[in-house]
C-alpha cells in the first residue's frame, strides 16, 4: 500500500493504492471519497477490497494534494463547488480513472464511492467513463445538470440507507426514473441512515451501522464478481 501522486490539468492529487498479494493483473476497483477528502475510511475499504476480494484498489482524490476537511464548514467548502460544477468534477474523475489504471496496469475497472463519492461514481456512469460498473454507498443522488439525459452503459449498484435524510424516498424514485433502461439495482437498508459504512460516524443523520456495512459489502462482492466475470 502506498500514496500515489498524479496530475490532472497541472494540479497534483494524492491517491492511495493497495495491491492484492500474488496477483499481478488483478481487476481494479477505484474508490471515491466522502466530503472530507481521501482518508481513513477509504483506505480501510481499499484494504478489504485487496485482502478479502482479491482486487487492486486505488482511492482517487478530487480535491488536490493536501486539501482535506476536518470540520463541517471545511468539508462543505471543498465539496459544494464541485457539486455545483459537475463538468469540473467529471474532468477530475476521468483524470483519476486514467491515473489509477496507469498505475495499476489493470485492463478491467469498476468504481465505488461513499457519500459525496457515491455521487461521483454515479457521475462516472452518467458520463460514460471507462468503468464496467459503479457502486454507490449512501450516496447523493442529485442529477448532473450538464448531462440531462444520460445514456448509461455501466452496471450500477446502489446501497442506500432508508433513513438517510440526504437521499429521500422521493430522490430514490427520481434516480430510478433517471436511470431507466440501465442495468441498475438498489438495496434499501431499513435501519440505516447516512454514512452507514463510515466507521466511527455518530449522530442522528450520519451513523455507522455495522450490519448494513457488512451486508452492503457482501452485495458489492457479488456485484464485482459479475462485473469482472
Amino acid at each position: 500500500m502506498s500514496a500515489v501522486d498524479y496530475t490532472v490539468d497541472g494540479q497534483t492529487y494524492e491517491g492511495w493504492f493497495v495491491k492484492p498479494d500474488g496477483k499481478a493483473n488483478a481487476p481494479l476497483v477505484i474508490i471515491c471519497h466522502a466530503w472530507g477528502g481521501l482518508g481513513a475510511n477509504e483506505k480501510q475499504k481499499a484494504d478489504i477490497i485487496a485482502k478479502e476480494f482479491g482486487y487492486a484498489a486505488f482511492a482517487i482524490d478530487v480535491y488536490g494534494k493536501g486539501k482535506r476537511g476536518t470540520t463541517q464548514a471545511e468539508n462543505e467548502g471543498l465539496m459544494y463547488p464541485l457539486v455545483g460544477d459537475r463538468a469540473e468534477l467529471q474532468k477530475r474523475l476521468a483524470g483519476g480513472i486514467a491515473a489509477a489504471k496507469a498505475h495499476s496496469g489493470a485492463t478491467k475497472a469498476a468504481a465505488i464511492g461513499f457519500c459525496f463519492g457515491g455521487l461521483c461514481v454515479l457521475d462516472m456512469a452518467r458520463a460514460g467513463m471507462d468503468v464496467l460498473g459503479v457502486g454507490s454507498f449512501h450516496g447523493l443522488f442529485r442529477p448532473a445538470e450538464n448531462i440531462p439525459k444520460p445514456k448509461i452503459k455501466a452496471k450500477v449498484l446502489i446501497e442506500h440507507g432508508w433513513r438517510d435524510p440526504m437521499a429521500t424516498p422521493e430522490d430514490v424514485l427520481a434516480i430510478a426514473k433517471e436511470f431507466e433502461g440501465a442495468d441498475w439495482q438498489l438495496h434499501a437498508h431499513g435501519l440505516a441512515t447516512h454514512a452507514f459504512s463510515t466507521v466511527g460516524a455518530t449522530g442522528d443523520a450520519t451513523q455507522y451501522h455495522a450490519d448494513t456495512d457488512r451486508r452492503s459489502f457482501a452485495y458489492l462482492k457479488t456485484f464485482l464478481a459479475e462485473v469482472f466475470g
